[in-house]
């Protein structure tokens, strides 16, 4: 099954597009905090037959980061993505969990967005005393250069919203964008150039491998070189 080559799809193929990343994400990093598939409350107004909800990873803390590392990581610029260049930023530095003391934990959502048509990533970061943690908090937890991107990128950007399961704020990497640089990461793709449309178990493998970053967030290697057959 393909979604639409122009960098948008339907609540159907989200959900199928989630259940195809989180069985490989499972399987690929079984040692690792697991994305799991939480269903929306039923409302009298969505048919009974359509499935909806989000997927959620919580309690993550994200791996150290040291002052080399805030000189040196690199947040990928999303006009020249493509999966060759995945090779380059992915390693074994992914999601941790753990119950460090003082630590600085991250709950994460990708939550459809009916309109844009796109994956939003959903955010909220907390103290382990439970006490959230403000946007300028948030900052110093992430590469300088992630900062600087989202400050001047129109691709990308940090806003707060309400959450749209949940009905609370929670920080949003904003979807304004999202189709559009998605038709450039998965342009030059050859499966999309014979198909006319995106492979289902590429779409949110790719677009993790973008939004990812900004938190340090590595899909696997073994998951890229799937998304990229």
């Amino acid at each position: 099954m393909v979604v639409s080559s122009d960098g948008t799809l339907s609540s159907t193929e989200f959900c199928l597009a989630a259940a195809v990343f989180s069985e490989q994400w499972r399987k690929f990093n079984s040692a690792l905090p697991q994305w799991s598939w939480v269903p929306s409350p039923k409302r009298p107004w969505i048919s009974h037959n359509k499935e909806e909800g989000y997927l959620s990873v919580e309690n993550v803390i994200l791996p150290e980061l040291n002052e080399e590392g805030r000189r040196d990581e690199d947040l990928i610029e999303k006009e020249e993505c493509s999966c060759a260049e995945g090779d380059e930023f992915i390693d074994a530095a992914v999601l941790i969990q753990n119950d460090g003391a003082g630590a600085h934990h991250y709950d994460f959502h990708v939550v459809y967005s009916a309109s844009y048509r796109v994956p939003v990533l959903y955010f909220r970061a907390y103290c382990s005393d439970g006490q959230p943690l403000l946007l300028d908090d948030i900052e110093k937890d992430l590469p300088l250069n992630s900062v600087e991107q989202l400050t001047r990128s129109r691709w990308l950007f940090i806003t707060q919203e309400e959450h749209p399961q949940l009905n609370r704020p929670w920080y949003t990497l904003h979807p304004c964008g999202t189709s559009e640089w998605m038709k450039l990461l998965l342009r030059d793709d050859a499966s999309a150039a014979q198909v006319e449309g995106i492979p289902m178990d590429k779409y949110l493998i790719s677009w993790f491998s973008v939004v990812g970053q900004v938190f340090r967030l590595r899909i696997p290697l073994e998951m890229m070189n799937l998304g990229c057959t």
